[in-house]
């Protein structure tokens, strides 16, 4: 700690200078054209349910409920009941760090390399029985693992995804709002690492700044605790790695506890002499920036020519194949999150045709404003990314593991989802305030159509983007490493010609890398550029630039997000990505190691008849029922009036039907027509009666329904903007999971009549005339 604290306090001037020259002299790349929430998951619930988990107090396996709030950490409790009271929690998972496992097997595997040397006898067994054969098990390489089970196959997946996706969120690593404190300490760490020997990515460079802190201590403490404590353990195999577990997980407390009160103690210090420092850059901006120049013009004549011969010799033949291996899975996530978008459109269109108002949309609008963030449907697009790989690249340029850019274009994928969501959400609120609901359909369509235009060009400006950032990862700490030792000897001598009041902004180490960087950025920016040519990668070319293309939208992007439920549905609906709570009763409690006798499915409920809701539900019955008590009275009054009435038009009906049977034979097509008329009423209450499964959200919908077909059959998905080879080909749509409470759309009535073809959407023509 002392020693990155020292990093810390130099990369801390010099990233506060950088960002007070930024703000003076402006610049960035191309505006986005989608807007961006501001706070995208405030009081929102992402996951809960129920799972089996493992004891290791008592060696048993307990139902517990789990409950994943928006800050993604997992919060398990005895049972749904002690959760809906706002009890406090048994324990709280932070996922930071953490693998998802869902074979017992890996998991063995994973311990046997944590402990070296030792090996298993012959017949010797597990510490841990699974209490199904559908587990799931968090492992961290230094803190506490967590052991779970599920009781079917398909809630196994659905908790996969929701446990990886609440890893993904807490390795997103630190803020990139706060412009002087984060560049700071990644710069630091960087540094530090690289001062041991360490080049490459890092894969724990994820969570809190005290967690990555504690990372990088145990990184090399680990190592001398094992060599001291692993010969004095004794017993079994499965006994040692328990007690090996539980002294890591200690060992990781306590220097957690260490990092998180000196990092706090750095923070203060660094913030108390900021106005000091603030005042000397603004005071001396000049002459810093031509100091600076003067001295970077000097590192660039000594290390350009050996890095542009190490540039020639080592990294340009690498850059296409890494930039093809890199692009082909990206594209096919973002082209699956384009797709599963504007699915979700096109089952709304196909339910408001049938059902034009205003809270029809609201419901279909609750469930797909945050889309982004729901597990089990994203899934689909994160699992394309997964296919990245850069087998035979790894070695040579030092990168630990392809997690690192896989996690992080997944991340960029949720934020384009959201976004995209968010722009619609206020596009098509704001032609709802202004129009009425004659052309529900028509309305949808047009605001669908100016998103996914915007989609594709902020898809090509963010991919393009990550592919530098991805290459330049990759190829920077390879040059460094190879440039440090012959130019380490001239870089000391370049620190004199700094002057003493510029020194805190100015420091050889980060111009040296400046440098570097430059020298292969020219490269990079031109194997992007070609391959944004090509179609088949779907990218925009550079020269495609739409600034201020559609300024009224900028407007709406202050907006809050849009309460659907209760603006247009009543209140009664509650805005949760997915909640799908499970009783207690439906998880048995076997003993330990014992076969769970019975698999049931787990039962999926709504989640939104919370007690708190039921008990304000009541209160508004009760005054509703004593207004109602009059109306009644009135309405007796009224029915018997009509029934009397009724019964004379009837008689005169008669009367006049056997004047007309007389003079107008009986006619076929009449015939048909009152039959038709006859058993629309029967077919009109079989859609009325709830459906299995439904819920105040909405209703599941069943993929295989005749309405369905007949739905797609009207809405054909157009092919994404641009991509020739995936219109021959496409991709398959995402899974769909009908027993999902909440996630689907309502089914149309299959007898309703065939309405007229809306408009196809336009997308492919305006981005061909675009490029």
């Amino acid at each position: 700690m002392a020693a990155f604290r020292r990093l810390y306090e130099q990369q801390y001037a010099v990233a506060l200078f950088n960002n007070i020259r930024f703000v003076i002299e402006g610049g960035g790349g191309p505006q986005p054209q989608l807007l961006q929430r501001k706070v995208p998951l405030e009081n929102k619930s992402i996951f809960s349910g129920s799972l089996f988990h493992y004891l290791e107090e008592n060696k048993r396996w307990r139902s517990r409920f789990l409950f994943v709030p928006d800050s993604y950490s997992i919060s398990y409790y005895d049972s749904k009941a002690v959760s809906t009271k706002r009890q406090h929690p048994k324990g709280t998972i932070n996922c930071a760090g953490y693998k998802v496992l869902t074979s017992l097997e890996d998991y063995l595997d994973l311990l046997a390399d944590s402990l070296p040397g030792v090996k298993a006898k012959t017949g010797s067994s597990a510490f841990l029985k699974c209490a199904t054969q559908f587990p799931l098990i968090l492992w961290h390489p230094y803190a506490r693992h967590h052991y779970f089970c599920a009781v079917s196959e398909k809630d196994q997946k659905k908790w996969h995804a929701v446990l990886q996706d609440c890893i993904r969120h807490t390795n997103d690593g630190l803020p990139e709002e706060d412009k002087v404190q984060t560049p700071a300490f990644t710069d630091a760490v960087r540094l530090y690492r690289q001062a041991q020997g360490h080049y490459g990515t890092w894969e724990m460079m994820c969570g809190a700044p005290s967690q990555i802190l504690s990372n990088l201590v145990m990184e090399k403490l680990l190592s001398e605790l094992r060599d001291l404590i692993c010969p004095r353990l004794k017993g079994k195999l499965h006994e040692r790695q328990k007690s090996w577990m539980l002294i890591s997980d200690a060992v990781y407390s306590l220097v957690q506890g260490r990092c998180l009160a000196q990092y706090e103690e750095l923070l203060q210090r660094c913030e108390a002499a900021r106005s000091s420092l603030e005042a000397s850059i603004r005071t001396d901006m000049d002459q810093i920036i031509s100091s600076k120049e003067h001295l970077s013009s000097k590192i660039r004549a000594a290390v350009v020519p050996k890095a542009e011969k190490l540039l020639k010799v080592s990294i340009q033949p690498y850059i296409s194949s890494i930039l093809d291996a890199l692009m082909e899975p990206t594209s096919r996530g973002f082209s699956e999150v384009r797709e599963l978008f504007f699915k979700e459109l096109v089952d709304m269109s196909k339910n408001i045709i049938n059902e034009g108002t205003k809270e029809m949309v609201a419901q279909h609008m609750d469930k797909i404003s945050m889309l982004a963030f729901h597990p089990v449907k994203m899934q689909s697009c994160y699992e394309k990314v997964e296919q990245l790989s850069l087998e035979g690249l790894q070695q040579r340029f030092d990168v630990s593991s392809p997690s690192v850019f896989v996690q992080r274009a997944q991340i960029l994928m949720r934020e384009q989802m959201d976004n995209a969501v968010y722009t619609f959400e206020q596009i098509l609120h704001q032609s709802l305030e202004t129009q009425g609901t004659e052309e529900l359909c028509k309305t949808v369509q047009r605001c669908q159509d100016r998103v996914l235009k915007k989609f594709d060009y902020d898809s090509s400006s963010v991919r393009k983007r990550f592919f530098r950032e991805a290459l330049l990862q990759i190829f920077i700490p390879y040059m460094l490493k190879q440039l440090s030792p012959s130019c380490l000897s001239e870089l000391l001598r370049f620190q004199e010609m700094i002057f003493e009041d510029f020194s805190p902004f100015i420091l050889v180490e980060n111009i040296f890398e400046e440098v570097v960087l430059h020298s292969v950025t020219k490269d990079i920016m031109m194997a992007v550029k070609e391959a944004a040519v090509q179609r088949r990668h779907n990218l925009y070319r550079d020269s495609i630039v739409l600034s201020n293309s559609d300024p009224s939208l900028h407007l709406l992007g202050d907006n809050p997000s849009i309460d659907w439920a209760g603006e247009y549905g009543g209140g009664r609906m509650k805005q949760v990505v997915s909640m799908i709570q499970v009783e207690d009763s439906d998880l048995p409690s076997p003993e330990t190691g014992a076969e769970v006798p019975s698999i049931r499915d787990i039962p999926e409920e709504d989640g939104q008849q919370e007690e708190e809701e039921q008990e304000v539900e009541q209160e508004e019955e009760q005054e509703v029922e004593q207004e109602v008590g009059q109306e009644e009275v009135e309405q007796e009054v009224e029915q018997e009036e009509g029934q009397q009435e009724q019964e004379v038009g009837q008689e005169e009906q008669e009367e006049q039907e056997v004047h007309s049977d007389a003079a107008n034979p009986p006619d076929l097509s009449s015939a048909s027509v009152s039959e038709e008329k006859r058993i629309q009423p029967e077919e009109q209450r079989k859609d009325s009666e709830p459906l299995e499964g439904e819920t105040a959200a909405g209703v599941l919908e069943d993929k295989d329904t005749p309405s369905d077909l007949e739905g797609e059959q009207r809405f054909p998905p157009p092919p994404p903007t641009g991509a020739a080879e995936r219109s021959s080909a496409p991709l398959p749509p995402p899974p769909h999971d009908g027993g999902e409470a909440g996630e689907e759309g309502t089914p149309t009535s299959s007898a309703a009549p065939q309405p007229p073809q809306p408009p196809q959407p336009g997308g492919d023509q305006t981005a061909a005339g675009a490029q």
